[in-house]
């Protein structure tokens, strides 16, 4: 390990290969405070009092949670460093843990806000637009309270930023000398940001830093969006001008990935993992018009991320066979650092399936995520999504919902199959039936409704139908178990008549107790999804085939879009306590597939196949995604050779049509002396969902998850 101005320089240990450095070492030990948890640790509860004060008569629900907003810009402790470039910081304890503070309840998550939209705008816009729809004066008496809710919260955003203002001020009268003059430079770039539009590349920065602070600040988390899009133009002025050197811009960027680390070191006990905050950005791609995105900030947040291994802020690039070599080969590059932090989206495909679904193609060509990975339109959608495990539906159609008894009977595996799929039908009706049930209860989110277009508007909130698009996405978990047991069943029970349905639902029941042989010889000599197999494949992609085409029975309904997707973002771990001994020779208990990957232990011929595996699926009838996760060993990626390699299978991945893709490289002895071995791996960083986690933060479970993919033995 290196020593850096006093503080143990992180060094990444799957690293493949020696970083470039070039990044002034002032910013790279600030960014060692961030990931040490500094900051963090400084976290503050709110006074319970201030909220004891708050009016309950005389209020609406909306103007209620306005008021606690004002109260938190009047409150929250303020924190200037002496080194940062980027200010604003949100210091409340609750905010961390996904509460709203002083008001107290659940904030809101799983979007993007419209900071693209706001940013050339600044909140003086917000003002005149709520202004200009009030005085059409066709608001019923809730619209116009949730727009006077509105400019109350605009209003506390402006009293942060005034006693952000007072602070700087206060430390220039303290300070002299470089200090002195920093200071003024970081007051001259907040100063009239994000109030007013922003007129440099530096208050740019600011100005969304500022904006994405305070909805943090309040509990909110957010996904950020098409970072380069909204930045790139303000930095190509600034260049052009000569104000700006793309090292100075790197360094302010760097600052604003610094801030993301924040709340590192909260005092959360070991779980899902510390940097689960939903704050994902996208970087490339085209825009309305059909035109590239990428621009110089794409390839200055790659350098930040390379460097730094900041994984607080996941990436997603938006990548096409139009894409340039430069782009592929500077992801591979990045991804073979480890930690899973840039993942790739197909945009043509997504967009494809987008307009598909009923999206006009100039919005669809805007997407973005919603701070995981599932697609929406930022800024226009308020979004949810209702999994399932398809495991519990196959189980009751094997019998396994009952500990005894008669299993059906079933003629042939087609009768066997329709009935599995009738009641995946009658699950996704239940699934449909409690989506009707929410999302229209009307809790206040005013702060949000405020950067969701069509909110304004309306004159309703975000949790009643305020947004352009209001989304709750169902996603089916378990399609490479359910695949792989499908073939299993067929082969075995009806086409060889090995055994009777009846003999193998026995068989599960007692936890292949008595039968280990038949249960290896099940792993090792069937087909399996992820092998590039034409069989194991044919029926993962008539499953999805059928998933999809029930789900797309009802796109829409009661003001509700409904987009298929397919995920398990962990599940696979509380839901193995639901799930019996399966037919592909996995026992109860065992963590079996994430996402649209294949299930751990059952890939052999590695990640070319998988990715062939998947890319057989029509994704354009997925509109909201499924990922497909890979993993190389550090040693596969270790010099130029194996970056190009890298970059070869991301362009296959394109050409082929996948959907999205998340490539990790770790490895599981590693892994393993991680586990028993923390301290000496405090920024090991690993890929678990839509999220990245440093490795420490997770709990057994999720460590074994990790550690089982990762070894993927055959």
């Amino acid at each position: 390990m290196n020593k850096t101005s006093g503080f143990v320089r992180l060094v990444n240990p799957v690293a493949s290969a020696q970083k470039p450095h070039r990044l002034h070492e002032s910013t790279v030990t600030l960014a060692l405070r961030g990931l040490s948890g500094e900051f963090g640790r400084q976290l503050v509860p709110a006074d319970p009092a201030l909220g004891a004060g708050l009016p309950r008569d005389g209020v609406t629900p909306e103007m209620r949670y306005a008021l606690a907003v004002r109260l938190i810009a009047e409150t929250a402790p303020l924190r200037i460093l002496p080194e940062e470039r980027i200010v604003g910081a949100a210091t409340y304890r609750e905010a961390a843990y996904h509460t709203t503070p002083i008001n107290g309840g659940p904030s809101t998550s799983h979007l993007t806000l419209g900071f693209d939209r706001i940013l050339p705008l600044g909140y003086q816009g917000l003002r005149m637009e709520i202004e200009q729809r009030r005085a059409r004066k066709d608001l019923d008496a809730k619209g116009e309270n949730i727009l006077q809710a509105m400019l109350v919260c605009l209003d506390a955003a402006g009293i942060w930023h005034r006693r952000y203002i007072a602070l700087l001020e206060e430390r220039i009268g303290q300070s002299s000398g470089d200090q002195r003059a920093h200071y003024r430079q970081v007051l001259a770039n907040l100063r009239n940001v994000p109030e007013h539009a922003p007129g440099t590349f530096n208050e740019a920065v600011q100005s969304l830093w500022f904006m994405f602070a305070f909805q943090r600040l309040c509990g909110n988390w957010s996904g950020i969006g098409r970072l380069d899009q909204m930045l790139g133009s303000y930095l190509e002025r600034d260049l052009c001008a000569g104000r700006m050197t793309l090292d100075e811009a790197r360094e302010i960027l760097a600052h604003f990935w610094i801030k993301g680390t924040e709340w590192i070191g909260r005092d959360e006990a070991p779980g899902s993992g510390d940097a689960q905050h939903y704050q994902n950005i996208l970087l490339a791609g085209i825009d309305a018009q059909g035109q590239d995105v990428a621009n110089d900030v794409t390839y200055l947040v790659l350098d930040i991320v390379e460097e730094l291994h900041i994984s607080d802020f996941p990436i997603g690039v938006r990548l096409s066979e139009r894409s340039p070599d430069k782009l592929f080969r500077r992801v591979a590059e990045v991804q073979s650092q480890g930690g899973g932090i840039v993942s790739i989206y197909n945009e043509d495909v997504v967009i494809r399936g987008l307009v598909k679904f009923g999206i006009p193609l100039t919005e669809a060509r805007g997407f973005a995520n919603d701070g995981c990975w599932e697609v929406i339109l930022p800024g226009k959608t308020a979004f949810g999504y209702r999994p399932f495990d398809l495991l519990i539906p196959l189980q009751t159609t094997l019998g396994l919902d009952q500990d005894q008894g008669s299993a059906p009977a079933y003629h042939d595996f087609d009768e066997f199959y329709e009935s599995f799929l009738y009641r995946i039908g009658e699950t996704l009706e239940a699934v449909h039936q409690g989506i009707d049930a929410s999302f229209a209860d009307g809790r206040p989110a005013t702060l949000i409704s405020l950067l969701i277009e069509g909110c304004i508007e309306k004159g309703r909130g975000y949790y009643d139908h305020g947004a352009r698009y209001t989304i709750l996405a169902i996603h089916a978990g378990g399609m490479a178990d359910a695949a792989d047991s499908l073939v299993v069943i067929k082969k075995l029970v009806f086409d060889e008549r090995r055994l009777s349905l009846q003999e193998f639902t026995n068989i599960l029941r007692a936890n292949w107790e008595n039968h280990e042989p038949f249960r290896l010889e099940i792993r090792k000599t069937l087909p399996a999804y992820g092998n590039d197999d034409t069989e194991a494949d044919a029926m993962m992609i008539r499953l999805f085939h059928d998933y999809t085409e029930l789900v797309g029975r009802t796109p829409f309904r009661n003001g509700v879009y409904r987009p298929a997707g397919i995920s398990t973002f962990g599940r696979e771990i509380v839901w193995r306590v639901h799930r019996k001994a399966m037919p592909h020779g996995f026992r109860k208990g065992d963590i079996l597939a994430t996402n649209f990957s294949p299930t751990p232990g059952t890939q052999k011929e590695g990640p070319l196949a998988a990715i062939k595996s998947y890319c057989k699926a029509d994704f354009t009838r997925l509109p909201n995604g499924g990922p497909l996760e890979i993993r190389f060993h550090p040693s596969c990626v270790k010099d130029a050779v194996g970056i190009d390699s890298l970059a070869g299978i991301l362009k296959a991945f394109i050409q082929l049509g996948g959907f999205y893709l998340n490539v990790d490289v770790i490895d599981a002895v590693l892994l393993r002396d991680a586990q028993k071995y923390p301290e000496k791996y405090p920024n090991l960083v690993v890929r678990i969902a839509g999220w990245c986690a440093r490795f420490h933060t997770l709990n057994k479970d999720w460590q074994e998850m990790v550690i089982r993919r990762a070894e993927q033995p055959g």
